[in-house]
């Protein structure tokens, strides 16, 4: 990127807090479609893993808004999987540097470590935006919600099968008994005052993805489980959109990376991404909350 350009592009980042960053994404995309960057040798047609990210960014980044590299799955390749996620960090930018880069961290912990953490993701990596564990409580997040420009979304009704053993516990807040899921998100409100929390909701779990909304009615989600994990697609952009049809990003990883094992990976992925980026357009539209 050219040198003045990379000076106003850093000047816009900081100027604005996430939410904001978020909204101008998704609307000069006309997209709310998140593509997760989840590299596994084991399926990838490639072999070198920022070759096969860079294949998929090529093919999709005009579609989406959004991209969702699993750091797990780049911790595990060793030094050369964080070289490769190094270079799609800066491919992402290159291509489009106002596209919202998540990383799906899951961190959390104590003060002093969640401290080291926010500043590997936000200062080391320069992602906008983390997913993280509630479970340790305030002063684990506080590092990462002390930064207005970053997002921070919260784990709350995650996607996989045995979420229910935790998230639907019930717990008494207030005097009343609700699941544990909703305790999460009323705690999110309060974190949010700098509006930077957005919340993980599943779209596995459309019920309460639409009672999550009802709680935070214009705080953004992230709704994993699209594709290979089952989710409704329709129920999902219904339920879990805000009143003016935004605020919920939908993730898809698999469903879309893995669209063919062949050499025609990078047109499968970018048939794969446009379709679903049009039905949620589509289901946007029906709702009379189109582009």
């Amino acid at each position: 990127m050219h040198t003045r350009l990379l000076i106003q592009y850093h000047i816009w980042r900081h100027s604005l807090n996430f939410t904001e960053k978020l909204d101008l994404a998704c609307q000069s995309q006309q997209s709310m479609l998140c593509v997760g960057l989840d590299p596994d040798p084991r399926l990838m047609p490639v072999k070198n893993t920022l070759e096969f990210n860079k294949s998929i960014i090529h093919a999709t980044h005009d579609l989406v808004c959004a991209y969702k590299p699993n750091l797990a799955f780049y911790e595990a390749l060793g030094l050369p999987g964080l070289r490769a996620l190094e270079g799609t960090i800066d491919y992402i930018r290159s291509v489009n540097p106002h596209l919202i880069i998540i990383a799906d961290a899951k961190r959390g912990d104590i003060g002093n470590t969640a401290s080291a953490y926010a500043r590997a993701l936000f200062d080391v990596w320069d992602v906008d935006a983390a997913t993280v564990n509630p479970y340790l409580g305030t002063d684990s997040l506080e590092p990462f919600l002390s930064r207005p420009d970053r997002g921070v979304f919260i784990l709350c009704r995650t996607s996989n099968t045995g979420s229910s053993e935790m998230q639907m516990l019930s717990v008494s807040h207030k005097g009343y008994q609700q699941p544990l899921y909703k305790w999460v998100a009323l705690k999110a409100m309060e974190w949010n005052r700098l509006g930077n929390v957005g919340l993980v909701a599943g779209a596995t779990h459309p019920t309460e993805l639409e009672e999550l909304r009802k709680l935070c009615p214009d705080m953004p989600f992230l709704v994993p489980g699209i594709g290979t994990q089952g989710g409704d697609l329709e129920a999902s952009v219904r339920l879990g959109m805000n009143s003016k049809g935004r605020r919920s990003i939908i993730n898809s990883s698999r469903g879309i990376i893995y669209a063919s094992h062949s050499r025609d990976y990078t047109q499968a992925a970018r048939d794969a991404a446009m379709q679903l980026r049009d039905n949620i357009t589509r289901t946007l539209g029906h709702m009379g909350k189109g582009w």
